[in-house]
């Protein structure tokens, strides 16, 4: 008896041994993974601190007027270039990184997975169109910063490295007026994005399609308007699919469905780098065309109200590392607004 008793000891001694071991190995566990962690911090402290100076020379040039071996584009205001569209009838095509890329025959976004020569001709072609009826916007990312969140900032500082800037300059013209591409992003990278604001900034929006006949020519996953009342105020949408991804490929297709359209139609675009060559074709044949690039996604994250982006289920979405795979949307109405689909 007194030997079971040493052995029952003995096992509840190893028991506890047991219990301490995991015990230590879970903590040593959480302290490799505090320091992992907090290398990563230091690295991404250490990278935005080199944007930061890459950058700053240009952010404090814009405040000082300056003059500097670069250039600051002359770009209007979002809200002006609404007006001109509202008011003026005008198009709008837009440049960002995507756009920049292709040109230079780079792939930065998944909607465009591969170089095409003829996309990086048409994007130089519409970039140095000179027509009063057609608005270029160029990504407001030159100089200051301020109206931007901290997150937006590392974004654009990692984007803008002096080569960038240098291809940039190489392409633009110091006398022309653009306008700012961020009109159709009122909400994500804007520091006041958990105030009233980015609701304004919507509203004005609504007005380019305020009671106009729309068609959508835009990704098969991209679904404008699908499952919110952004679009509401159209008196009609018509819908024209091309790929979710490298949609300049089927543009011969998708150009020539849109020139079946009444020439009162309002052409909203979703297609990459395809809807800035698509808005600029579409204008000069007399239509009015305006790249809206991810105002639907915008609006979805603004609707949600985290100040972030996030996954939109069943939306495209190419700004998400670890964004799912598009899949076709399954809206009865919207599939009944689809007159044409190239996807």
């Amino acid at each position: 008896m007194e030997q079971e008793q040493i052995l029952l000891n003995l096992l509840n001694i190893v028991e506890d041994l047991q219990k301490k071991v995991l015990r230590l190995e879970q903590e040593n566990a959480a302290m490799v993974r505090a320091q992992g962690q907090l290398l990563e911090y230091v690295q991404m402290n250490q990278s935005d601190a080199e944007h930061f100076r890459d950058n700053v020379i240009f952010e404090l040039a814009d405040n000082s007027g300056l003059e500097q071996t670069y250039f600051f584009p002359k770009i209007a205001s979002a809200q002006e270039a609404v007006d001109r569209i509202v008011q003026d009838g005008c198009s709008m095509a837009r440049f960002g990184d995507g756009e920049f890329s292709a040109i230079a025959g780079r792939i930065r976004h998944r909607f465009q997975t591969m170089e095409d020569e003829n996309l990086s001709r048409r994007l130089r072609e519409v970039l140095n169109a000179d027509d009063d009826r057609l608005l270029i916007g160029l990504a407001n990312n030159y100089g200051n910063l301020d109206k931007y969140t901290e997150q937006a900032k590392r974004e654009i500082r990692c984007y803008m490295r002096p080569e960038i800037r240098r291809e940039h300059m190489l392409l633009l013209n110091t006398d022309k007026q653009y306008y700012d591409a961020y009109v159709t992003r009122p909400y994500v990278m804007y520091a006041d994005n958990m105030t009233d604001a980015p609701a304004k900034r919507f509203a004005q929006l609504r007005r380019i399609w305020d009671k106009r006949k729309c068609v959508f020519v835009e990704g098969c996953c991209t679904g404008l308007g699908v499952g919110n009342d952004l679009f509401d105020n159209a008196s009609e949408i018509r819908r024209i699919l091309g790929p979710a991804q490298d949609a300049f490929m089927a543009y011969d297709k998708l150009l020539e469905r849109c020139m079946e359209q009444d020439k009162d139609s309002l052409f909203l675009l979703a297609l990459g780098p395809a809807a800035t060559v698509l808005a600029y074709d579409l204008c000069m044949a007399g239509y009015q065309a305006v790249d809206v690039g991810h105002v639907d996604l915008e609006y979805e994250w603004f609707l949600g109200g985290e100040g972030k982006r996030t996954e939109i289920d069943g939306k495209y979405n190419n700004e998400l590392p670890e964004a799912k795979e598009p899949v076709p949307l399954d809206s009865p109405e919207y599939k009944a607004q689809i007159i044409a689909d190239f996807s």
